[in-house]
């Protein structure tokens, strides 16, 4: 007999105490249909397939909604008003769990510790969860209050936003972490595995060489892979530059001293994480038969001062025994921060500068937030030079591609151009990690084939569960495959949607054969329940955009200066990401006419950092702004003129033949009876929004099953029966007023 299930709307849970703990809660009548106690797992389907605890939520919620937090939905691949389906899952023990993270955590989190900020959750692989514990219904003989201790001694007070992924476990399926559960880091043991015997800080520095002449390299297993300068797609000009400098500073002293400059090299090279900094230094170091020590600057800022002062002193001393010599720090934000720098900082930059100044010692910093680097790196006797590598356009990721699949067997069908148009923000982290999907899924298809060779087919469905690392958080609106052809009726919507959102990124050449700059942001506007959101997401998967959405209020904070650092990071992280789209959503609770406030002026700065960021003194690239309010008279007017939010467009409320289209939209997977008439019914529901239309076959379902758990259709009873439920949502009021607004634009 097969489990029974049930459809529901999810929506985002306005507790803080169920804020990413995995835990959903449903009504308690839809528990007891489902045969659950409070604390049962539940199986969630909904773009995707994840799990979570199952709890009674409060008293006077609905029946047809489950509340769930960010992480969850995000796991799902939904967003606020989206339906999920929802069973009880079969849930074993596990025997081992493998996740990922960062490697702030991953160095810092001893796997004792990650065992029981896990333990009591329920985990599938792909999900990601936090490292809050589970504490609302803790298992028997956990210690929420050590385990919190633990992590911030480890991480610091970020601890309780930091996610991680579930890569393996065993078996396989939806399982439960608890006190026998073997929980690792991924590659750790393939890291212990290859990493050599280290008993001094020499032999640690010998395995991180990558070329030094004269000298005996490290065993093929431990030798860092050094791609060809040839192949460095997309970096070709920063790869040029630096090897000019290794060649007078190396090769060539004499003729900067000549020329009254020092032999001296500092570099901070930028650009997005995984766009391949650390393999351009590694290339041109080996062409140039420069030796490379590298050092992981989040592995020195997790340590006790004085031993990270220590461990970078011994390092440095080594690198300057011998040279020519580049000491390649990674992700030298995490040290040197801007704000806030730990009190080493001061110590950490005198080491550095000793370092520098010895002859044939380089030393190049890579960071993906150069903002976020402490100004003091830049000094003329430190980091003197900038170089950044760019994101990857599409003629870039295509040239990647071919260069990762050149010795990769393939099918003739392969296009590497339209697997690279459909890779937006990719870097070649992410393509090589496509490869890697592809692969896998190749080799599923074809385990006993002779020849396997990876088809176009496998690459695209790859794309289903790899993500840009730009778009590794949250905040990413889910477009479950919509396209603007799904969306009936609304044509001059659709229109002034493409025209203003699409064109600019598919047909930039036009814009700058006809000497004019493409539109920068779209006001999008209508009454609440009106399909907003929902054009979107159409919008986005018509264009292949990543979508950043943001609801108005999520970038407030009470301290100064945080809320317009938030506004700068959402653009510089569209901008990694581009093509790409910022969708504000209740963007008159975030952009409110300033002076009218009373928050200590924190709206007027918001306000005044979006202004800058769409029209400030670097322009947007490839990233368009789309704001949505049934409020437009709110915002502020400064937004809404041309060169930022310049394109106004009006979403009526549905007219009759539309609301027939949203019916039969929402009734898709719901068995109707015969003599139901969805157009007749529509023709009924006068003030009634998409919402509305969608609530009402919801609720017709539900009552269906109120009668009979055992119903297998819905009847025009049931749909009569739900509008005594689903009352119309629209005010005629606030209909009159956004169309006075219309005209008046």
């Amino acid at each position: 007999m097969s489990s029974p299930q049930i459809t529901l709307t999810i929506r985002h849970t306005p507790s803080a105490l169920d804020t990413r703990r995995g835990i959903v809660r449903m009504h308690p009548e839809v528990l007891d249909a489902l045969g659950l106690r409070a604390w049962d797992a539940v199986h969630l389907t909904g773009a995707r397939v994840s799990a979570a605890l199952a709890a009674p939520a409060a008293a006077g919620g609905m029946p047809g909604v489950v509340l769930a937090d960010d992480v969850t939905m995000s796991n799902l691949g939904l967003t606020e008003g989206a339906e999920v389906v929802i069973a009880p899952a079969r849930v074993a023990a596990a025997r081992s769990v493998t996740v990922a993270g960062s490697r702030l955590a991953s160095a810092a989190v001893s796997p004792d510790t990650l065992r029981l900020a896990l333990i009591g959750k329920v985990l599938t692989v792909g999900d990601a969860v936090s490292l809050l514990p589970q504490d609302l219904a803790p298992p028997p003989g956990s210690d929420v209050a050590s385990v919190r201790g633990q992590l911030s001694r480890a991480i610091g007070a970020t601890w309780t936003s930091e996610l991680l992924t579930v890569t393996a476990t065993e078996p396989a399926g939806v399982v439960t972490v608890g006190p026998s559960t073997v929980v690792t880091w991924r590659d750790a043991a393939t890291r212990a595995a290859a990493a050599p015997t280290v008993s001094t800080v020499d032999d640690y520095l010998d395995a991180e060489i990558v070329a030094e002449p004269g000298r005996k390299q490290p065993a093929p297993e431990v030798a860092q892979p050094v791609v060809p300068v040839t192949d460095l797609v997309g970096a070709e000009i920063p790869a040029r530059r630096l090897t000019e400098w290794f060649d007078l500073t190396f090769h060539r002293p004499e003729l900067l001293a000549r020329l009254g400059a020092p032999a001296h090299l500092g570099v901070l090279l930028s650009g997005p994480e995984g766009v391949g900094k650390a393999s351009l230094v590694r290339a041109v170091a080996g062409a140039e038969k420069v030796r490379v020590i590298s050092l992981a600057a989040p592995n020195i800022a997790v340590l006790e001062p004085n031993a990270a002062v220590t461990r970078l002193r011994e390092a440095l001393r080594q690198a300057a025994g011998e040279n020519p010599t580049v000491v390649l720090l990674t992700d030298i934000d995490t040290l040197l921060p801007a704000t806030q720098p730990p009190p080493v900082a001061t110590v950490v930059l005198d080491e550095l500068r000793e370092a520098l100044a010895e002859p044939g010692c380089a030393l190049i910093a890579t960071t993906a937030h150069p903002e976020a680097c402490d100004p003091r790196l830049r000094s003329a006797d430190l980091l003197d030079r900038e170089l950044t590598i760019p994101l990857p356009d599409a003629r870039v990721r295509t040239e990647l591609l071919r260069v990762l699949l050149r010795d990769v067997p393939l099918e003739s069908t392969v296009d590497e151009a339209a697997i690279a148009a459909r890779t937006p923000g990719f870097v070649a982290a992410d393509l090589l990690a496509l490869r890697r999907d592809a692969a896998v899924r190749a080799a599923l298809r074809q385990r006993d084939a002779d020849e396997p060779r990876i088809s176009h087919q496998d690459l695209l469905d790859a794309l289903e569960s790899v993500r840009p690392i730009s778009m590794s958080t949250s905040d990413n609106l889910a477009t479950g495959g919509l396209r603007l052809d799904d969306v009936g009726d609304m044509a001059d919507v659709k229109q002034s949607l493409t025209e203003a959102v699409l064109w600019p990124l598919r047909y930039p050449d036009s814009f700058a054969r006809l000497g004019v700059a493409p539109p920068r942001g779209v006001l999008l506007y209508g009454p609440p329940g009106g399909g907003k959101t929902f054009l979107v997401r159409a919008l986005a998967g018509t264009g292949a955009l990543n979508v950043f959405a943001v609801k108005g209020a999520e970038l407030m904070d009470k301290f100064v200066g945080e809320s317009e650092r938030a506004v700068r990071e959402l653009f510089r992280r569209a901008a990694d990401a581009a093509p790409a789209l910022i969708f504000l959503d209740e963007i008159d609770a975030l952009a409110p006419r300033r002076g009218q406030s009373s928050d200590s002026g924190v709206s007027d700065r918001v306000v005044a950092a979006l202004l800058t960021e769409l029209d400030g003194v670097e322009p947007m690239r490839d990233v368009v702004v789309l704001g949505a309010t049934n409020r437009p008279e709110l915002v502020d007017p400064a937004l809404l003129r041309p060169g930022r939010l310049e394109r106004l467009v009006y979403v009526p409320p549905p007219d009759a033949d539309a609301r027939a289209e949203i019916l039969r939209a929402s009734a898709r997977n719901t068995p109707l009876a015969s003599d139901v008439d969805l157009v007749e019914v529509a023709s009924a529901l006068e003030g009634y929004s998409a919402a509305d239309c969608a609530a009402l076959i919801r609720e017709a379902a539900l009552t269906a099953m109120r009668e009979s758990l055992a119903a297998t259709e819905v009847t025009a009873a049931h749909l009569a029966k739900a509008r005594d439920t689903v009352r119309p949502s629209l005010d005629p009021v606030q209909l009159a007023a956004l169309e006075s607004y219309a005209n008046s634009r």
